[in-house]
């Protein structure tokens, strides 16, 4: 019988500095690379620097809620 193949850990890059992060259960901070850049995105989040900008809604727009 042969064993069941293990998974090769996968490295990423961090989206905060964009080195390797190992992406897999023994990295406690997947995706990112440390604690370190961890905080650094929860703080971006936090100030807001994240945002999906939309159009301005028309007044004239019957399909909005009043």
């Amino acid at each position: 019988m042969t064993e069941p193949s293990t998974p090769t850990a996968r490295h990423v890059p961090c989206p905060t500095c964009g080195r390797p992060a190992l992406f897999a259960p023994d990295n406690a901070w997947r995706p990112f690379c440390s604690e370190r850049c961890r905080g650094v995105d929860l703080g971006a989040w936090a100030n807001e620097r994240y945002r999906v900008e939309v159009p301005p809604a028309r007044e004239d727009d019957d399909t909005l809620p009043e």
